[in-house]
């Protein structure tokens, strides 16, 4: 008896064993590799130059009837091709033309589903794809991440699905996040020799992942549940009270959200990618000719603090005509109408002191747009009715705020107010929102969101300071353009900074806040502050309505998470450098070898001598240079440095 068990034992093993198999697919440059395991469950793990940066142990989606996709399945086929083809964005963050190069593995199975990974240049991206019958409930989706010993995160610490994603990265080694860590994306981790950001695209009629910590190197993504029951509180806040049992009621037969690592070899490198946008699903609007990116005039963080007028400045017409006047003489493209324009809970009406018509057709005849801000719960309620009212009123787009949630239910708010206002020609920009998911390609008139901690929280808090002005760049704006809302003219050094809600201030320079729009990416791009200040510091505004809000091309030049940054950008012929650094001081050396062959005038936009000390201090000059030019620039402790470089005529 034990001579014939041993017999069936030893029968066994190699059976077990060759029921797993592997699956390999490169990226086009051939540095990193994906390898995927197909045997009790589906694996997969990513390498650069060879060496492995982190595994997933288990992909799978759980159904309701009880299927797990990814248990137990036998491959039906095996596809491997390649796509190479140029992206021509609409609205162009980091370039005008995109190289859309990977190779593609689709491995399908007798379940009636596939998954399809992806490598790029500069990342790993799958998804699942299904082909079942009817409609389907997914109960949950596994994802398990294990990275080496010594790993360390940017990690977003969230307390709850109801989040406005507006989150400090918090730095940390990856052992100490344990299940009570919850972290919205994109989130950031570092293995010794390479940087893996964490995020998603083409998020559709599906919630958003996010991440909890599961000790030991180990993470897994985890969902919001499709909410049951809702209480609203006040106009804004739909919180879920009670949730169902599943996460998504879709379609049988679909392509899931996909699942993007950005992969980068150094910190700066992360900048440059595109592979969210690569990702994304192609334009679905027709007529594209009517999306026009811009800076804005924004009233909401200045408190409508103007002055030097003969009226009394508020939520009225009279004070609006002024930001129009301001724009117009600056080329501004638009303002904004923030919170108070319309009577609470009624999105198409206005309260007696604003006629949003008589406005849109002044800002018409200063060739200067309007755009309407909106509580999102509000808007839902009266969509239909209100992308007709505001089009008609000659609006040119809303902003919409408060949504908080990224469960199925509002993502696919999302969508329809997407494509709702891409039917009456209006921008949206989403605020109270979830990361970018490569929206902005599928629906380009959804120009930018927040879904970052911006300037707004220098009225409450000491949160935004140069450090974290120097994180973002490299975990939250690789998924995309972000609204975080730069231009602050009064400027305070570390230790006089003070959070003052009607009068805020910045911390760090005014070359510092300068800087930020070169580097920070926003096809609607913010000046934040009084346009009383703006005029009074007339010299920065100059500079500072001269640089892009769209780009040709990017060059990260040098750069570490959380300490500094320096990056080159394209526009045409010029070319714009900004730099970014945290309350440390620094001096760093600008190589001009990205320069085409040729002799330049760069203008400078550079901490004053006096700038540690009186933080708005600053020097404006210009200089000749020369492709391949050296030259040495100093930052003041949060400061920054910012200069255009155009061909000599």
């Amino acid at each position: 008896m034990k001579k014939s068990l041993l017999l069936t034992l030893l029968f066994a093993l190699p059976v077990c064993y060759s029921f797993s198999k592997d699956y390999k697919v490169s990226s086009p440059d051939g540095k990193i590799t994906l390898t995927v395991t197909v045997g009790t469950d589906i694996k997969w793990s990513a390498t650069i130059q060879g060496k492995e940066i982190f595994n997933c142990s288990k992909i799978a989606m759980v159904l309701d009837n009880g299927k797990v996709l990814g248990e137990n399945e036998k491959v039906k086929k095996v596809k491997a091709s390649q796509l190479n083809d140029i992206i021509k964005p609409v609205v162009a963050n980091k370039r005008s033309e995109i190289i859309d190069n990977c190779n593609i593995l689709i491995i399908s199975f007798n379940a009636g589903f596939s998954v399809q990974f992806r490598a790029y240049n500069d990342g790993v991206a799958y998804r699942f794809e299904t082909l079942l019958k009817n409609e389907i409930i997914v109960k949950n989706e596994i994802s398990e991440y294990n990275f080496p010993s010594g790993t360390h995160s940017w990690y977003p610490l969230e307390t709850s699905f109801m989040s406005h994603n507006e989150r400090t990265f918090i730095y940390s080694s990856l052992d100490t996040i344990g299940k009570k860590h919850l972290a919205s994306l994109p989130a950031l981790f570092q293995i010794n020799g390479a940087n893996v950001l964490i995020t998603e695209s083409d998020i559709e009629d599906y919630p958003g992942m996010w991440l909890l910590g599961e000790g030991s190197g180990k993470i897994s993504g985890t969902w919001p549940k499709y909410p049951d029951a809702e209480k609203l509180s006040r106009d804004r806040d739909l919180l879920v009270t009670s949730t169902k049992d599943y996460i998504a009621k879709t379609k049988g037969t679909r392509s899931f959200p996909w699942r993007a690592f950005v992969i980068a070899e150094n910190d700066v490198k992360l900048i440059e990618s595109d592979l969210v946008y690569k990702l994304a699903q192609p334009c679905k609007i027709a007529d594209t000719k009517w999306i026009k990116p811009g800076q804005v005039a924004w009233d909401w963080w200045n408190a409508n603090n103007i002055y030097g007028v003969d009226f009394k400045a508020g939520i009225n017409n009279d004070t609006y005509k002024y930001y129009i006047d301001f724009a117009s003489r600056n080329g501004i493209a638009y303002i904004i109408l923030d919170e108070g324009w319309y009577n609470t809970g009624n999105v198409t009406e206005q309260v007696p002191d604003i006629n949003v018509e008589e406005l849109c057709k002044y800002a018409e005849s200063k060739h200067v747009g309007v755009i309407l801000w909106v509580v999102w719960k509000s808007f839902w309620d009266k969509i239909d009715e209100a992308v007709v009212l505001y089009e008609k009123w000659g609006a040119k787009g809303v902003k919409v705020d408060f949504m908080q949630r990224d469960d199925q239910k509002v993502v696919n708010f999302y969508l329809e107010a997407a494509r709702k206002t891409a039917e009456h020609h209006l921008l949206i920009d989403f605020h109270g929102a979830y990361k970018p998911d490569g929206l902005g390609r599928t629906w380009p008139n959804a120009l930018t969101r927040e879904g970052v901690k911006g300037m707004e929280n220098n009225k409450w808090s000491r949160d935004i300071n140069p450090r974290h002005d120097v994180t973002i760049p490299f975990t939250r704006m690789v998924a995309g353009p972000m609204d975080y809302t730069p231009g602050a003219m009064v400027n305070m050094d570390k230790v006089s900074f003070n959070p003052v809600y009607t009068r805020p201030e910045s911390q760090g320079t005014r070359a510092h806040q300068v800087a930020l729009y070169v580097i920070y990416e926003s096809p609607l791009q913010m000046l934040s502050d009084s346009p009383s200040n703006y005029m009074k510091e007339q010299e920065t505004t100059d500079f500072i309505v001269k640089i892009p809000v769209v780009w040709d091309d990017i060059v990260g030049l040098d750069g570490k998470v959380g300490e500094y940054l320096l990056l080159a950008r394209r526009s045409g012929k010029d070319w714009f450098v900004g730099a970014l650094t945290d309350w440390t001081d620094r001096d760093m050396e600008l190589n001009l070898s990205f320069l085409p062959a040729g002799d330049y005038i760069m203008d400078i936009f550079q901490d004053g001598i006096n700038a540690d000390k009186y933080a708005s201090d600053y020097k404006h000059l210009k200089s000749n240079i020369k492709s391949g030019d050296k030259m040495k620039i100093h930052l003041a402790p949060g400061g920054g440095w910012a200069a255009k470089i155009s061909p000599k005529q």
